[in-house]
């Protein structure tokens, strides 16, 4: 048996290893988990939604008999059938690069991450697709080369087949091991199973990674790259079993999500906080919040300044508040304005424009407005636009968290339509509003501070409330990081600037 040939990982040295050539496999060995269920779960439901997610449910039972009595290889192809077939090969990348980056990183063994990056160069030998795993293993790990299964394409569009010589397993990881290598013999091998002896007798050294399920995974600190940005719908790895639940629950949070949002929009908004409280919604309320501005009397709107965790910040900001607040946004859905109970106004980029905007709504009462530009799940905050910070000195920073158990409510690659219905779609989802002091006249614009001065300020404020770190990203960074482009929207014909609109 492979595991008494070889020695454990926690044995091998990680001094010295900088010009040390190290290959691994990945479940299992670079991963605490050995099933690939979940990865390709993802893939699934990110890119064919519920139906191509229980699809691959179904023939998971399949899959599982002929991986253990048949052979790996057949296992893996009836996977990769059920999860690729028919999907355009674009999509799958866009999954590969801005959802699962997240899922794998929150599962490596530090026992073998110890060996992995202390190595000089490194190579990662998997049975999983190469286009599901290349982009995390070279982006985030730093890997120089990932030896994968190849699926076949036609058109653009995956068929579900893969490449010869087939799943990378057994023999056909030496082979592969042999052509990228040549003569050179690797330095480390790493496996954790009977059929990665192959590949691991021609390294020099060779290492067995044993299950060790109670072991925990390495820090996000610990990695070479932070994982900042992310999308995906998911919020917990979809193990079989969440699968399932996740397939039985969406009808019937489909249906609790539109009785929210309809007692959101319907009722007045004093009466909101407790009608979507009696609904499951948890909303946490810290701080003072500020009393109304009284235009009567000359008084100027007072600007909330918030952090942006969804489009639903400026929404809960006004239940906190129990009466409604305008917001201003870049750019959402049709149909998030249309189910909205409170007025959105939109920014056209153009500052003058922008500016002229913001200044006039101040004018007519309290505004809310999310200076980062677009959401972040992480706990960082984005760096602020420093425009609000020129209009008014009347300014109150707004700290905003959520939490999430099932659904993320929102996306950068899908329909922004349905933000607030996943999130409404979690079975308890809650929100913590925390009003922070007004800003004090000295440290405003009127008191010879710069708008960029004034904005870092309120930024660091709200990081050091919520424990978050302030960083220099921007809207576009984000766009770049998930979905290859600069995040900006085409600008369709706009409502009615008194219409009640969405946030």
């Amino acid at each position: 048996m492979a595991k008494t040939t070889f020695p454990t990982v926690d044995k091998c040295t990680s001094i010295g290893r900088e010009q040390h050539a190290v290959v691994a496999d990945m479940d299992g060995t670079l991963l605490r988990g050995r099933s690939s269920f979940p990865y390709f779960a993802l893939v699934a439901f990110e890119v064919g939604g519920i139906l191509r997610l229980l699809f691959l449910l179904l023939a998971t039972p399949l899959a599982g008999l002929l991986y253990y009595f048949v052979s790996e290889s057949a296992g893996i192809q009836v996977l990769v059938f059920a999860t690729f077939s028919g999907m355009r090969v674009p999509d799958i990348e866009s999954v590969a690069r801005a959802v699962l980056p997240k899922f794998y990183s929150s599962d490596l063994h530090p026992e073998t991450w110890r060996v992995f990056s202390a190595c000089g160069k490194r190579c990662v030998l998997t049975a999983n697709p190469t286009i599901m795993v290349e982009a995390f293993l070279k982006d985030v790990l730093g890997a120089d080369m990932v030896l994968g299964t190849k699926i076949a394409t036609y058109k653009g569009r995956a068929t579900g087949l893969v490449c010869k010589p087939g799943v990378l397993v057994g023999k056909n990881k030496a082979d592969a091991l042999e052509k990228a290598f040549g003569e050179t013999q690797p330095d480390i091998g790493l496996g954790d199973r009977d059929t990665d002896t192959p590949f691991m007798s021609l390294c020099k050294e060779a290492f067995i990674v044993p299950p060790q399920p109670e072991v925990k995974p390495v820090t996000m600190d610990k990695l070479p790259k932070p994982i900042i940005f992310h999308d995906g719908r998911l919020v917990q790895k979809p193990t079989p079993l969440m699968a399932l639940l996740t397939i039985l629950w969406i009808p019937i949070g489909f249906l609790l999500a539109c009785l929210r949002i309809a007692a959101g929009a319907l009722l007045p908004m004093p009466l909101v906080y407790y009608a979507i409280m009696a609904l499951g919604v948890r909303v946490t309320i810290k701080g003072t919040p500020p009393p109304q501005a009284k235009k009567s009397i000359g008084q100027s709107g007072i600007l909330f300044v918030c952090s942006h965790r969804t489009l639903l910040d400026p929404i809960f900001l006004s239940t906190a508040l129990g009466r409604a607040i305008p917001a201003v946004t870049y750019s959402i859905s049709r149909l998030s304005e249309i189910i909205s109970p409170i007025k959105t106004f939109r920014l056209s980029r153009d500052r003058a424009k922008d500016a002229s905007l913001i200044k006039k709504l101040l004018e007519e009462g309290d505004l809310a407005i999310c200076p980062e530009g677009t959401t972040c799940r992480e706990p960082f905050l984005l760096r602020f636009s420093a425009l609000f910070a020129e209009l008014t000195d009347q300014l109150v920073p707004v700290a905003m968290v959520n939490r999430m158990s099932m659904f993320h409510g929102t996306t950068a690659r899908g329909w922004k339509g349905m933000d607030p219905f996943y999130f409404f779609m979690n079975p308890s989802p809650a929100y913590e509003v925390t009003f922070l002091n007004k800003l004090p006249l000295e440290l405003t614009c009127s008191a010879g501070k710069s708008s960029h001065e004034v904005a870092n300020y309120i930024q660091r404020v709200i990081a050091a409330t919520l424990s978050y770190e302030c960083t220099s990203f921007t809207r576009k960074d984000k766009y770049r990081a998930l979905v290859g482009n600069d995040g900006t929207v085409v600008e369709k014909p706009l409502l009615k600037a008194n219409k009640v609109m969405g946030c």
